[in-house]
């Protein structure tokens, strides 16, 4: 856990959980934009749904506007950090459920596309829960 403070240089609870919400704002936000601007490319290379890439990444923006407002709440919301990190995990859960049930049947790089932005999720929803404990309840 203190590596995970050292890595957002972080000397509190408050401004560690605005960190990773920034991160994650960020990250989202690029990746959204990617999903929509290059779907038509990765839909192929990666043999999922061009349609469905694109609207994933349309599916951000709402996502984005919140982990941003969260991120810039001072002082820092449990309840916020809570709800974003809740959200990422059924996020994590969703995109295996995808890859197990056969929604889609991406190739080799496709599933460890999948499988990796779900992995990288993941972490930053313990991140986030890390940090809303760590406040004042």
């Amino acid at each position: 856990m203190s590596f995970a403070f050292a890595l957002f240089r972080a000397p509190d609870a408050p401004t560690f959980l605005r960190r990773v919400l920034a991160f994650d704002a960020v990250t989202s936000g690029a990746m959204g934009l990617a999903l929509i601007a290059a779907a038509g490319t990765l839909g192929p290379l990666l043999n999922l749904p061009v349609p469905l890439l694109r609207g994933v990444g349309f599916s951000f923006i709402p996502f984005v506007a919140l982990v941003a407002y969260a991120a810039t709440r001072s002082p820092a919301s449990r309840a916020l950090g809570f709800t974003v990190a809740a959200l990422n995990a059924v996020w994590v859960v969703l995109s295996f459920a995808v890859l197990l049930t056969g929604a889609v049947t991406p190739n080799a790089l496709g599933t460890v596309f999948v499988a990796a932005q779900a992995i990288f999720v993941g972490i930053l929803a313990e991140l986030q829960v890390i940090g809303a404990r760590r406040l004042a309840a």
